[in-house]
């Protein structure tokens, strides 16, 4: 039963309750005058004499500490409770690879970041920064490639150490090339023993497959006996750029940009996932922002009623008050007359 006004508490034994107007029923009886003397003693006077009364007179304060036992004891058997409820939340995460391209081509400078213009690389890590930072019960790793592959960061639930080690991902790691079925596979292998019961690749490149010994179509059907699904992003604009050398303050032309969409259709298809196109930050923010709202991780809210128990507390006030009725109707309102010398 919760008691009225206050709903983090409840009774377990109401029944005993009950009981409670007993107490002030005794009270009233203890204080009632009693029947009419049978015998009358024309002179009073005569009795005042033969002792001295004692220190009974304050007989009514055992009294009341023993109605005051009692009715903690009342309280103590009814059980008092506190509520302590709590949200549970029990989530299965899904696994997330992130395999990047890292070719040099990831340099070119067509997207805008606060109007300045930045690499494709360096607006891939800020979505992907984004993307990590609402997926919190995620397992996420980082498989990054050019002509081979190689991993920044294996799959962890730590965001902030996966956000921490994004500059992990550069280009000039490796030899330079675009080996989209080796990202694939690598990325595969590393959620091939994953318990969780969804598996995602997220591929984001610049270019056409052009390098490794696998090609896309094959890694992804690999990938997808593994049950693994593939979402498939080419990132860039098309035209003519070239591409900046820091360390040499120097350009390389690069020539007509080419993009193989058909072949990432395919890989989506086969990998059971999507297509997405991306020319700025704000249509690859959007792209994530779909993944992430496809791929949901199953979260699961209990809520959990534990109850603290606080009938010691009106028990021990019981039995403190008992002991002083006791105590002190034994010694100084000891009731017994004292003689009186004659």
């Amino acid at each position: 039963m919760i008691i009225p006004g206050f709903p983090n508490f409840q009774i377990f034994h109401p029944m005993w309750l009950l009981l409670l107007p007993l107490v002030p029923l005794l009270a009233l009886l203890r204080g009632s005058r009693g029947q009419r003397a049978s015998i009358k003693f024309p002179t009073a006077s005569l009795l005042r004499d033969l002792g001295r009364p004692a220190r009974s007179s304050l007989g009514g304060f055992v009294f009341g500490l023993i109605l005051v036992s009692v009715a903690f004891g009342i309280t103590a058997l009814s059980r008092p409770q506190k509520i302590l409820s709590y949200e549970e939340e029990k989530a299965e995460g899904i696994a997330i690879m992130l395999t990047v391209d890292v070719s040099l081509s990831m340099l070119i400078e067509d997207f805008y970041i606060g109007g300045q213009p930045v690499n494709r690389l360096t607006a891939a890590k800020r979505v992907m920064a984004d993307f990590i930072k609402g997926r919190r019960s995620d397992k996420i790793g980082i498989v990054a490639f050019a002509g081979e592959t190689y991993l920044p960061c294996p799959l962890t639930l730590d965001r902030d150490w996966l956000i921490n080690n994004l500059d992990r991902v550069q280009t000039q790691r490796v030899s330079d090339g675009t080996a989209i079925g080796s990202g694939i596979a690598s990325a595969a292998n590393r959620m091939r023993r994953e318990k969780s019961p969804s598996k995602v690749i997220v591929l984001l490149t610049d270019g056409a497959n052009n390098s490794g010994r696998l090609s896309p179509q094959v890694a992804a059907k690999l990938a997808a006996t593994l049950g693994i699904k593939i979402y498939t992003i080419a990132i860039g604009t098309p035209g003519i750029h070239s591409i900046p050398d820091p360390r040499r303050g120097t350009f390389t032309p690069v020539g007509q940009q080419l993009f193989d969409e058909e072949t990432l259709k395919e890989v989506a298809s086969i990998g059971n996932g999507q297509f997405y196109m991306a020319q700025n930050l704000s249509s690859l923010s959007d792209v994530f922002d779909t993944i992430d709202k496809l791929e949901k991780t199953k979260i699961e809210h209990h809520k959990i009623v534990e109850t603290e128990e606080l009938f010691p507390w009106p028990l021990a006030v019981s039995a403190i008050s008992l002991f002083l009725a006791l105590l002190l109707s034994l010694t100084v309102l000891h009731s017994a007359p004292e003689p009186v010398a004659t």
